[in-house]
């Protein structure tokens, strides 16, 4: 396709794009059906906008793919892809495995296929959309609950499995007089596992089986190396330089390269840049890359959806409606059914079953792939092959829809007779320094300030609807309640150094701190308090600091009283400064006292020093040199004095860490 023709192509596609996806989206479709829809319209079996040349802009497109598995791959660290290793092999095995083997066996008994066209429709109907899914999942906040987790896990080991499913098609082909031809025919597998036939040529095709192994275990082992010792260096020596684009394209480079090295040694370059991507899970430039890459990959997986669309052939299906739409039904009924009777066997909580079930009834982008492959091999006659592709297409076009239906139709009946707090709580798969329990108009602020610092958080919350609004805005939140033993291991509270509680509840928080305290004697505690009472209560639960949440903001509002009634800026906050101070030395005197009779006395005997101590500062101002934010020595005398008759103590310091 030339410049001319392929600028027109663009525009076609991204017009399409803008329509339609924000029509699907007020529609409460999601950006995915809007997408496919958009490419069903412009493509050559409806409005003819583009034509046979969509598979260029499909191989670019593709491209999303691989840059969507590198961000997920960012966002698992070795040892928590070590942690879902059961789930990965054991439910995506399975999966694969008793998939293949009924929709094989369905073809051979039922249609009549020989048994080696069975095996091969088998295998590529096993696969679903990783593309699709995932995009949708996240679309919705559901990636991090139970069914999301199992989704990917299934989808993950898919991806994996494409690569042996490659190497065995042509087998499939062989005859015995064309034994002697099986090497070629692998090498010609591993070529089309870097993503497509024609996407690129292995430089190890024509070696022998044992050394591609050994070569391919050696790229991948580079790959964790170079990630290791040489990109983070790397991206510390661009990131001095302090251009964003720079810093952009490095991230751009390091993802084609991957994908070039992976695609060169026969392996897929999803999975290459996702091995890329867990690998730099770790580095604190985890977040600088996601939001660099995040904007290319979602314009390229639109593109590749609108390709997908465009690719339904509309005349073959209504040519042979009732083949083509049974096929559709079969397919999705028969993995639906397999993916629910694994869930339960794996101990999947029904509504997060029925999730992962409706989310991977369909087939996958992969089975693109292998069609073409197996038609090239001869395995699959083209008719045949014509006919899947379509149905492949037509289950992922309907999978936003069915995922609608569970929504819609399905969830609400197990939320009817359940509370908010009944929710399954997800899947914590992030261990950080600092876990903050609640994440409200409070806790928010907390994990602002520490992530804007470089400080990353694990944060739990039991408000499902601040949840899913949090996750629209991209914010990483766990359902779950904090006060559980097994959530707070799960979010590596016993490795952790500080733990934020900020939860709206107050019985909660002080059985929190009681939990903790007993439990995780080594984590710190900073509690937010609603009132005095509060704070007393926390600290006698053993939080170590104690913040009442209007204290701040009203001390904020007091300084601006006393400014707006004629103290200078500097005097004002001064003043506010020392009452906090006194404050504070008072609540740590008190605190021991607050369930005592003596403890009205008492606390009214030290509100009437607070009060005479600041008059004495307002009396003293006049005969002291006004050093604006910093009293002079001679006032820290008296004051000192003052503070000793009312007994309050501790230093400015820590009067200062103890917003109490």
């Amino acid at each position: 396709m030339n410049s001319e023709g392929f600028l027109v192509q663009a525009f076609l596609y991204l017009a399409a794009a803008v329509i339609s996806v924000p029509i699907a989206k007020r529609l409460g479709l999601g950006s995915v059906l809007g997408y496919l829809i958009a490419g069903m319209v412009i493509g050559p079996y409806v409005l003819g906008l583009i034509g046979e040349e969509k598979t260029d802009v499909m191989h670019f497109a593709e491209f999303g793919v691989v840059m969507m598995l590198f961000l997920i791959g960012l966002e698992l660290r070795p040892q928590l892809l070590w942690r879902m290793r059961a789930p990965i092999l054991g439910l995506g095995g399975c999966q694969v495995l008793f998939t293949a083997a009924v929709i094989g066996a369905l073809a051979f008994f039922t249609a009549g296929l020989d048994a080696k066209m069975s095996a091969a429709i088998g295998m590529i109907f096993a696969l679903s959309s990783t593309a699709i899914v995932l995009q949708s999942l996240g679309e919705k906040g559901l990636l991090k609950t139970a069914g999301g987790q199992a989704s990917f896990s299934v989808l993950l080991f898919q991806d994996i499995a494409v690569i042996p499913m490659l190497a065995v098609m042509p087998l499939l082909a062989m005859h015995a007089p064309e034994v002697a031809d099986a090497a070629h025919a692998m090498s010609e597998a591993a070529n089309a596992a870097g993503g497509g036939a024609d996407h690129g040529t292995s430089l190890i095709g024509g070696l022998p089986g044992w050394l591609q192994g050994v070569i391919v275990l050696a790229g991948v082992g580079s790959v964790v190396l170079t990630g290791r010792f040489l990109i983070r260096p790397l991206f510390r020596v661009i990131a001095a330089v302090k251009l964003r684009e720079i810093f952009t394209a490095t991230a751009l480079l390091l993802v084609i390269a991957t994908a070039v090295a992976m695609q060169l040694i026969g392996l897929s370059p999803a999975l290459g840049t996702f091995v890329a991507g867990v690998v730099l899970a770790d580095s604190e430039y985890r977040h600088e890359l996601e939001s660099d890459i995040e904007p290319f990959k979602g314009l390229l997986l639109g593109l590749f959806f609108i390709a997908v669309g465009a690719s339904i052939d509309f005349d073959l299906i209504l040519s042979e409606p009732g083949v083509i739409f049974g096929l559709v039904a079969a397919l999705i009924v028969v993995k639906f059914l397999i993916l629910f009777v694994l869930g339960q066997i794996f101990g999947i909580k029904l509504n997060q079953n029925l999730l992962l079930s409706f989310s991977l009834a369909q087939g996958g982008e992969f089975a693109f792939v292998l069609f073409s492959f197996a038609a090239t091999n001869h395995v699959l006659p083209d008719t045949i092959t014509a006919q899947l592709v379509a149905v492949v297409a037509l289950s992922m076009a309907l999978t936003p829809l069915l995922m609608i239906v569970n929504e819609r139709l399905v969830q609400p009946r197990f939320q009817r007779h359940k509370k908010s707090h009944d929710r399954d709580e997800d899947e914590i798969d992030e261990q950080q320094a600092v876990i903050i329990a609640g994440f409200g108009r409070f806790g928010q602020i907390v994990g602002r300030l520490l992530r804007a610092n470089g400080i990353e958080t694990v944060v739990l919350d039991h408000d499902p609807a601040q949840i899913d609004m949090l996750r629209k805005f991209g914010v990483q939140v766990f359902y779950g309640e904090a006060t559980r033993m097994d959530l707070l291991h799960s979010a590596g509270a016993e490795r952790a150094r500080l733990l934020v509680i900020a939860i709206e509840d107050r019985e909660r928080a002080v059985e929190l701190v009681h939990t903790v305290r007993q439990h995780f004697p080594q984590l710190k505690i900073l509690a937010r308090a609603f009132d005095r009472r509060h704070a007393y209560e926390l600290k006698e639960a053993g939080a170590e600091l104690v913040f009442r949440e209007t204290f701040g903001s009203a001390l904020d509002m007091g300084t601006e009283a006393l400014r707006l009634m004629g103290f200078r800026a500097h005097q004002a906050h001064r003043a506010a400064t020392r009452f906090k101070q006194l404050d504070e030395a008072h609540f740590r005197e008190l605190a021991p006292l607050f369930r005592d009779e003596s403890y009205v006395v008492m606390a009214k005997r030290r509100s009437e020093d607070v009060e005479r101590i600041l008059r004495a500062d307002r009396t003293d101002r006049a005969e002291l040199t006004d050093h604006a934010f910093e009293p002079s020595s001679a006032h820290k005398k008296k004051n000192a004095v003052l503070e000793g008759s009312g007994g309050s103590g501790g230093s400015k310091d820590n009067a200062n860490r103890e917003a109490g």
